[in-house]
């Protein structure tokens, strides 16, 4: 990747002063190229000037957990076991509000909870009726890691993510690149938070053509990659052939 800097002509500079001017221009151009910052191949957000209450500042996301635990969904279905009272074991569906019934207890809102989460608001919970409950949950059903392929690919859709697999990778999963895409500009869509996309351009012509796929970003769950149009197929394939006889043969003046 090329960084750009100022050019110097040395040539302008007078036989006198010659031996200084170029002493200064060589101290200056190693100043100048010291304090310049390689540029990313991505695109990501600022650093959080402010940090909200929620850990978010107005310019960016807060940094991310590593390891992130599952949070639950809505249509999750998990089981709670209770080994000391079996009475109040029972299957648990998350409705399409966030909340889930309790044997005993009624209503409670779970949505985005983690499991050691969950197990502490319902140990709270148990607790107003059960003298410190032992409750044991297993996930039955629950979203699958996914990823989205869009844009111009074979077939566009939503395919489980069952490895660790590149985008290019996944490209070919999703029927490969068609005519009309454009290789160089494959944007990459990656949620932070529950506010913020990080948006990372990857140029996989470039990666083929070269024969190097070391800047072959990995995916993640919940990741969207989008190929766009490229310019030559933005044309439209059918003209009326009015427009292109008078371009043709420009009506006479």
């Amino acid at each position: 990747m090329k960084v750009s800097g100022q050019r110097y002509n040395t040539k302008t500079i007078s036989v006198g002063l010659g031996s200084i001017g170029i002493l200064v221009l060589l101290g200056t151009a190693v100043c100048a190229a010291g304090g310049q910052e390689k540029p990313t191949a991505t695109t990501t957000t600022q650093a959080p000037a402010e940090p909200t209450a929620r850990g978010e500042g107005a310019d960016g996301p807060a940094l991310q957990r590593r390891n992130p635990r599952y949070q639950l969904c809505k249509g999750d279905t998990f089981d709670l076991a209770f080994p000391f009272t079996p009475e109040f074991n029972q299957t648990v569906v998350v409705h399409p509000d966030g909340y889930i019934t309790l044997t005993g207890l009624g209503d409670l809102y779970v949505a985005g909870k983690t499991v050691p989460e969950l197990r502490e608001l319902l140990k709270t919970a148990y607790g107003k009726i059960l003298h410190d409950p032992v409750i044991n949950i297993v996930l039955k059903d629950f979203e699958k890691p996914y990823f989205i392929a869009g844009g111009e690919i074979g077939h566009p859709g939503k395919y489980e993510l069952r490895d660790d697999i590149t985008v290019t990778q996944a490209i070919a999963i999703a029927g490969g690149f068609n005519e009309s895409s454009k290789h160089s500009q494959v944007l990459l869509f990656r949620r932070v938070s529950h506010d913020w996309v990080e948006v990372k351009i990857l140029n996989v012509k470039k990666m083929f053509q070269a024969r190097n796929l070391t800047e072959d970003l990995h995916l993640q769950p919940g990741d969207m990659f989008f190929v766009p149009q490229n310019s030559i197929s933005k044309i439209r394939k059918w003209i009326p052939y009015t427009s292109v006889s008078t371009g043709i043969n420009p009506p006479a003046l």
